[in-house]
């Protein structure tokens, strides 16, 4: 019986060293890393939400403010420029050694996200554009901005600001108990990125997962027509979240959060 005991304990052992070794295989492919880039006026901190709800399922997750935006706002001046924003994505990639990550972009983010995409390609396994800008070669943000945005910025240059104001919580969110927590975070957009025209050279297509997702509920056309081109490209998937503010991500943490696990 002794001997038996000591056979079925061996056993046991050696099945428990199994599950380990396969626990232990298994979760570095489990574990996800994803960059989440805001957008206008905005900064890391609108993630907050859904960077929670990734960390406690294990996730890695960077949230990174770009430079004049949020905890950066002190470095607003009127010499910023697309190319800072692009290097802010690109640095952090850079520095942090980030591979294998799924780089979200929201709304204006579109912008610095798709100039970084074509440096950092190889370091990305999936993209997914958030109501965000969807930019050709050459094109810039004025291009595109709505009109509020437009007089805003003429008028913070007449005034010779760095930045123009934020609008209220209500232009992003349909949820009105964050609306004082959105208005104390929003700072002033930077004016000089809205002139720089972005470099895209087409690095975006070499990545297996890409998703876009609209919330038709922020009108903007550069939205409904990027939507329009994803869905008419079968490399691409689209999802409509229709009872959201433009800020999914504040309005609509989890199902955001699942369908950034789905997707990525």
């Amino acid at each position: 019986m002794p001997h038996l005991s000591r056979r079925a304990a061996m056993a046991g052992a050696g099945a428990a060293a199994l599950i380990a070794s396969h626990a232990t295989k298994a979760q570095p492919s489990a574990r996800k890393t994803f960059v989440l880039i805001h957008g206008a006026y905005h900064g890391g901190w609108c993630w907050k939400h859904v960077s929670e709800r990734l960390e406690r399922a294990g996730h890695k997750v960077y949230a990174p403010s770009l430079t004049g935006h949020a905890d950066r706002s002190h470095l607003l001046t009127k010499d910023l420029t697309m190319d800072v924003h692009v290097a802010d994505i690109v640095n952090l990639f850079k520095w942090e050694d980030i591979k294998d990550a799924c780089l979200v972009a929201h709304s204006f983010g579109g912008f610095a996200g798709s100039g970084a995409v074509d440096q950092i390609h190889d370091r990305l396994s999936s993209v997914v554009w958030l109501d965000a800008f969807k930019p050709k070669d050459g094109e810039k943000p004025l291009d595109y901005i709505s009109g509020f945005s437009r007089k805003a910025l003429e008028e913070a240059m007449a005034r010779g600001e760095a930045g123009r104001k934020p609008p209220p919580a209500k232009t992003y969110s349909v949820v009105e108990s964050e609306y004082a927590w959105i208005d104390s975070k929003l700072t002033p957009q930077p004016n000089g990125v809205t002139f720089q025209p972005v470099h895209i050279s087409g690095k975006i297509d070499t990545i297996a997962k890409k998703t876009f997702i609209r919330a038709p509920k922020y009108p903007q056309a550069s939205f409904d027509r990027a939507l329009a081109e994803c869905r008419a490209d079968k490399t691409w998937q689209t999802f409509v979240v229709e009872d959201s503010g433009h800020d999914v991500m504040i309005d609509k943490p989890e199902w955001l959060t699942d369908t950034l696990l789905k997707v990525s």
